[in-house]
């Protein structure tokens, strides 16, 4: 199995900010099985860069953490839904009110885009996540809720004898044990580490997490590797060491920053 980071931040970078060397795209991971099968973990800005490369694939799924906007801006654009021979399956959770396939449809239509979701050229197929694990391209798919906002799900790759645990969203300080239980042992973890533990003293409940709090996860769960994703849009990249250099001192290991085009 192997993943490259297409975007990492919690919403659009703003300018001015700093440098930027880790990215300024919103959440979007590229994995390949494998078998060869291509999966897409969240749809955020980093997905239109990531269409560009996919041309002559017929076939990929797509899982959607949620439906925020941050994790669904760059749907719209991805080329391979305007494939004539394209089959996109995507993947989400069940809503609260109304269907996954309605709230997909909403957003790909006018008036938030200008083209009608049945004028998609690809052949679109859209899931509710299941509770029990489910085969893509060989690999074993694993969900999990997280404690976040709105029904939003992590995810966990197994396949070729690797792991990847997906948990961008997720405010462990609030509970969001069964995400971190689904995290146990991984070889990588995307874990969400937004805010300073200043920082989260003000937005308790918002569904994100420390650097505190990533810390105890990273020594909750042991991965392998572990990354910290879903920086926030206000940290440039000196303010992301300086919380790296926190995690790893409160993890009492070394732990990595989520950068754009870093490949697992």
């Amino acid at each position: 199995m192997r993943a490259r980071i297409w975007g990492c931040r919690g919403s659009l970078a703003t300018p001015g900010q700093g440098t930027l060397h880790t990215g300024g795209n919103t959440s979007c991971v590229e994995v390949r099985t494998e078998t060869g099968a291509v999966v897409v973990l969240d749809a955020g800005t980093g997905i239109r860069p990531l269409g560009g490369t996919l041309a002559g694939v017929r076939e990929l799924d797509l899982l959607l953490t949620h439906l925020h906007l941050d994790h669904i801006e760059g749907l719209a654009f991805f080329a391979p839904l305007h494939d004539t021979q394209a089959t996109v399956r995507i993947w989400g959770p069940a809503q609260e009110d109304g269907t996954l396939a309605e709230r997909v449809a909403t957003w790909l239509s006018p008036p938030f885009f200008p083209l009608p979701f049945q004028q998609f050229e690809a052949r679109i197929e859209i899931h509710e996540a299941p509770a029990a694990e489910w085969q893509i391209g060989g690999a074993r798919v694993r969900c999990a809720r997280t404690r976040h906002p709105g029904p939003t799900l992590a995810y966990r790759l197994d396949d070729g004898g690797r792991s990847l645990a997906y948990v961008p969203d997720n405010e462990p300080g609030l509970d969001g044990a069964e995400a971190i239980a689904l995290a146990a042992g991984a070889d990588a973890l995307l874990h969400d580490a937004q805010y300073t533990s200043d920082e989260y003293a003000t937005r308790v409940g918002w569904g994100h997490a420390s650097v505190d709090e990533f810390a105890r996860v990273v020594r909750e769960t042991a991965p392998r590797r572990a990354l910290m994703f879903h920086h926030d849009p206000w940290h440039d990249d000196a303010e992301l060491e300086r919380m790296r250099m926190r995690a790893s001192e409160l993890a009492d290991r070394e732990v990595e920053l989520a950068v754009e085009g870093l490949i697992l």
